[in-house]
């Protein structure tokens, strides 16, 4: 408890008194460690060599952090093919930042962005339109007879790639269609729902042994084309073609999440990492959390105050960190040596309140914040 206060002051700098909050964040000379793996290398190569084959490329980031963390490399891979920036997870992002956000990034060359939410097939229905409207503009050169337009999905990691294109197979082909939803019906949807049904009951009769049977069987209903997680890292390599739309014919090549070698400067890295694309512990929960108060309170986005029991806004992540550690009973036990032998002492978990307070804010809990 004592180191982790230590670090938690010392990443907090000078504190604040009660309402107010600091008006710069210190990083106290830390630096976000790289992220780039074997995989990552072998992934842009690859990417490189297929990007011939491609007729349009799709560029996912995350809409949190629009303007900030996008890979130089994989904009200078762009070329002269037509590109779509689609701001993704929309549905985290303040709403109000959309506007300044779109004319910024005209400014810096990009017209063709798209906001969306792949979870809910928020606006994703505008993106086919759009990638046949470009590459019938564009010259295909060697692939000028060919029927299909090949697309290509780039982007750093974690910013849902791949639900992109689990969420355009649903819209467009009917894949991927989730039990309970309006087109969920007929023969084999009422025999799936039984047998769904019948899983849980037996798995709440019987224990785990039978668990992995309604996995399965919640992994074949929804049918994703490809595997989607919240950490980093899940695609490690480009796949096949996949089918994403049929007038016109369009397939879609995923790819692995490519951060560039070394980060441009630490807040961005910060960034990044509060979105999920570098590792938590490559960057400290600690710092991490830190700079999420840090920000929350800068855009005056105080619903973690109400949330974790505080009675005003605070600029104290030692602090906020009881609080979300004694809301939600993330304790540990510890044995302290005393005269008379070892005692286990139950203490405040920070670590885990720390990881709480960042998936809190990953989920949306904490407010719809633009970081950039």
């Amino acid at each position: 408890m004592r180191r982790w206060a230590a670090a938690l002051r010392a990443a907090a700098g000078p504190a604040a008194g009660p309402g107010s909050c600091r008006s710069r964040f210190d990083f106290g000379g830390r630096d976000v460690a790289s992220w780039f793996p074997g995989h990552m290398a072998k992934g842009l190569r690859q990417m490189r060599g297929a990007l011939r084959r491609a007729d349009c490329l799709i560029e996912v980031h995350d809409a949190r952090i629009p303007l900030s963390g996008r890979n130089p490399m994989l904009q200078e891979a762009l070329g002269i093919r037509p590109h779509i920036l689609v701001l993704n997870k929309m549905d985290l992002a303040d709403p109000h930042q959309q506007p300044k956000v779109l004319e910024q990034l005209k400014q810096e060359g990009c017209s063709n962005v798209v906001f969306t939410d792949c979870q809910r097939d928020g606006n994703v229905r505008k993106i086919v339109p759009l990638v046949a409207k470009l590459v019938s503009n564009s010259p295909r050169y060697q692939r000028a007879e060919n029927v299909e337009y090949c697309i290509m999905v780039i982007g750093v990691p974690n910013m849902g790639k791949s639900s992109l294109i689990n969420s355009l197979r649903r819209l467009h082909l009917k894949k991927g269609i989730f039990c309970g939803s309006p087109t969920w019906e007929g023969a084999a949807g009422t025999a799936v729902k039984r047998l769904r049904a019948a899983s849980e009951s037996w798995s709440r009769r019987w224990g785990q042994s039978i668990a992995w049977f309604s996995d399965s069987l919640s992994h074949f209903t929804k049918g994703k084309a490809t595997a989607v997680g919240g950490e980093p890292g899940i695609t490690k390599a480009v796949l096949t073609r996949i089918q994403v739309c049929e007038k016109p014919l369009i397939y879609l090549v995923d790819t692995p999440g490519v951060l560039p070698p070394k980060l441009e400067d630490v807040e961005t890295g910060m960034k990044l990492a509060l979105c999920g694309a570098i590792r938590d512990h490559l960057v400290g929960e600690d710092i991490m959390a830190d700079y999420l108060l840090y920000t929350l309170n800068k855009h005056q986005q105080f619903r973690y105050v109400q949330r974790y029991g505080l009675a005003e806004a605070c600029d104290d992540i030692e602090r906020v960190l009881k609080h979300v550690a004694l809301t939600l009973g993330k304790t540990r036990k510890v044995k302290v040596l005393t005269g008379t032998g070892n005692v286990n002492v139950t203490m405040l978990d920070y670590s885990a309140a720390a990881y709480e307070f960042i998936r809190a804010f990953r989920a949306g809990h904490l407010g719809r914040v633009t970081l950039d």
